[in-house]
């Protein structure tokens, strides 16, 4: 079964042809949910701040979008005008806590959004809040359920979603499970890793998001959503293990570890910036479970059931598997997976990734340079310290790597496919870009890539090349940097002497008697 939900065999109290706006367009959820709703007929207009943050999703030319900020309510008006339902999918959980302004941020976004929908008489709002214990609510629970309680009171009926850990690659607490689990072999942690919490896959809130336009317009008020499966955050992890290919993790429990010192630390360990892993801890004090399942009454679960966590973690991590995780590295578009990356996701998710960037500009053509990318390796070598990279190949030969002996099977042209020392030719675009995987041994994978491109408006070219690095676990991050010393070295010498040997070509073929007969 494939992981993008079935939006076109219901029959919606809105049908289609239904106008559609979606706030957080830009966001995880939301940019998942804007093709679905065009899958199932809707004529969809997306909010933005900041449009061109859609300009490279695949959808982008199939919707209309409005400029506008949720904080300004005179720029909502036109965006709500002609609209039957609305989606209130933005939090600001990220920028608003370093301005310590968060709840009065939510409070006034929800307000104006009502003020909007009430003025164009929208029929329904639909919001996804939290999942969330009755008492001891943290600041972004507490905000999250105030806002769709503002919803709520207004006169305009809404279904407020309230859903738990969404599972998923790009959806905040899915990567934070990932990268605790992948650095820590063993890991100290807060009391609250024994708490309950019932996630849901992203693929099935996506579905109740959907069919929320189903529920009769005079319903107003909450519900519950959660997979199968009630966990504590422990097993979380080592499901994620066990599907990951890693070791079970063993954790401890610590009761000196504050909200604050685990945000601190999840920080410090995993790329997620501190003002969202603030407010993810402080979530995960107290069981997060689905205390009623009212919404069945009006909406039949996904066809096959709810999916279990194990399974929304494998299909999460599918398209990272078998060399697809290159469209993370190179924020591409995607075919529309609801747990895929978008371009609007933010720079932390995924994998972590490393990489070393050097640029250099030179007189000579494209059509030298490339000569000169494509010709490498083999027995023209690498163009820097050829000591270390014949270090580097008797290393991985001692530890069963290919080493570099494979060399190359002609020494001018490439092809798709061919081994090219410890590498392989993963892309090729002849003129422009050459891409190898590395297949040396090394704890997470590695690309080099090489690109020509002439300069505007002058003669000459610009060479580009990018080292990038995906780790696998802590030994992945340990090893980047025990090298990162080298780089200065490799890399940076790669680069120039690929652009020197580039301009000398060019110099001794305009010093020959052929080009000057020409």
């Amino acid at each position: 079964m494939s992981d993008q939900t079935d939006a076109t065999t219901h029959s919606p109290v809105f049908p289609p042809g239904s106008r559609i706006l979606v706030t957080g367009a830009t966001g995880y959820v939301g940019g998942r949910l804007v093709p679905i709703l065009l899958n199932a007929g809707y004529r969809v207009r997306v909010l933005a701040r900041t449009p061109d943050r859609l300009r490279d999703v695949p959808w982008a030319g199939a919707v209309e979008i409005a400029k506008g900020d949720l904080l300004d309510a005179e720029s909502l008006a036109a965006a709500f005008d002609g609209i039957d339902a609305a989606y209130y999918l933005v939090h600001s959980m990220g920028s608003a806590q370093r301005r310590r302004d968060f709840d009065t941020t939510e409070r006034e976004s929800a307000s104006n959004v009502v003020a909007a929908a009430e003025a164009a008489g929208v029929k329904r709002i639909v919001y996804l809040g939290g999942l969330h214990p009755e008492t001891n609510l943290s600041q972004h629970l507490r905000s999250r359920t105030a806002v769709g309680e503002l919803l709520l009171n207004s006169t305009v009926p809404a279904i407020v979603l309230q859903a738990g850990v969404v599972i998923g690659s790009g959806s905040a607490s899915f990567e934070m499970i990932r990268n605790l689990t992948e650095v820590l072999p063993a890991m100290p942690a807060p009391r609250w890793v024994k708490n309950r919490i019932q996630p849901i896959a992203v693929r099935d809130v996506l579905y109740y998001l959907l069919h929320a336009l189903d529920v009769p317009v005079e319903v107003n008020r909450s519900f519950d959503i959660g997979g199968p499966d009630v966990l504590t955050y422990a097993d979380m992890m080592n499901g994620y293990a066990a599907e990951a290919g890693l070791p079970h993790r063993p954790i401890l429990a610590l009761p000196v570890l504050t909200p604050r010192l685990a945000a601190h630390w999840v920080n410090l360990v995993t790329p997620i910036p501190r003002s969202l892993a603030i407010p993810l801890v402080e979530s995960l004090q107290n069981d997060c479970v689905v205390r009623e399942l009212d919404l069945d009454a009006f909406v039949s679960p996904p066809e096959g059931g709810l999916t279990g966590y194990r399974r929304a973690v494998r299909l999460a991590l599918d398209k990272m598997r078998d060399g697809q995780i290159e469209t993370s590295w190179q924020n591409a578009s995607v075919d529309g997976a609801p747990s895929d990356p978008l371009p609007s996701d933010p720079d932390w998710a995924g994998y972590r990734v490393y990489t070393d960037l050097r640029v250099r500009e030179t007189e000579a053509s494209v059509a030298d340079l490339w000569r000169v990318i494509e010709g490498i390796g083999g027995a023209r070598g690498w163009y820097s310290f050829p000591l270390a990279w014949a270090i580097r190949g008797w290393m991985d030969k001692a530890v069963g790597g290919v080493g570099l002996r494979r060399g190359r099977r002609n020494p001018d042209r490439l092809q798709v496919g061919e081994a090219l020392d410890f590498w392989r030719v993963e892309q090729l675009e002849r003129g422009r870009l050459l891409r190898l995987r590395a297949e040396m041994k090394v704890p997470g994978k590695a690309w080099l890539e090489m690109s020509a491109e002439p300069l505007d408006g002058n003669a000459g070219s610009r060479y580009s090349q990018r080292a990038v690095f995906f780790p696998r676990g802590l030994w992945g991050r340990l090893y980047w940097y025990s090298i990162l010393p080298f780089h200065g070295i490799i890399f940076n010498g790669m680069a120039n002497r690929i652009t020197a040997a580039a301009g000398a070509t060019q110099r001794a073929e305009s010093a020959s008697p052929a080009r000057h007969n020409l």
